[in-house]
């Protein structure tokens, strides 16, 4: 994967109208990522993570889909389970390496649980 493709899956999963499956759609619905989808997000932060470690800026459409990827994936996930959605059981973790390795990207420097 390169870092075009990356950039590309990374904002089509924040909102992409032509595609109810993206990841915060299908957590605002209750339902769990599509299979592959949690390790095809990590590995494009990671794609990115590399490619802008040394960039002293980030555009806003990438900027924007990280922070949603981060702040709003963790949030649909606890309304999800206030309301009584049974999340799969890492779901919550990947969600947390997610949030975490969009932190990454915005410091330079990767970060681990």
């Amino acid at each position: 994967m390169n870092y075009e493709i990356a950039r590309k899956l990374l904002v089509d999963q924040t909102s992409n109208p032509d595609n109810p499956d993206t990841l915060l759609s299908r957590l605002q619905q209750g339902k769990p990522p599509v299979p592959g989808q949690v390790t095809s997000t990590l590995l494009a932060l990671k794609v990115v993570f590399e490619a802008l470690k040394a960039a002293p800026s980030l555009d806003r459409e990438l900027a924007f889909a990280l922070y949603q990827l981060a702040v709003k994936g963790q949030k649909l996930f606890a309304v999800g389970r206030k309301a009584g959605v049974d999340w799969p059981p890492l779901l919550n973790e990947d969600l947390v390496r997610i949030s975490l390795a969009a932190e990454s990207i915005f410091s330079g420097t990767w970060q681990t649980l």
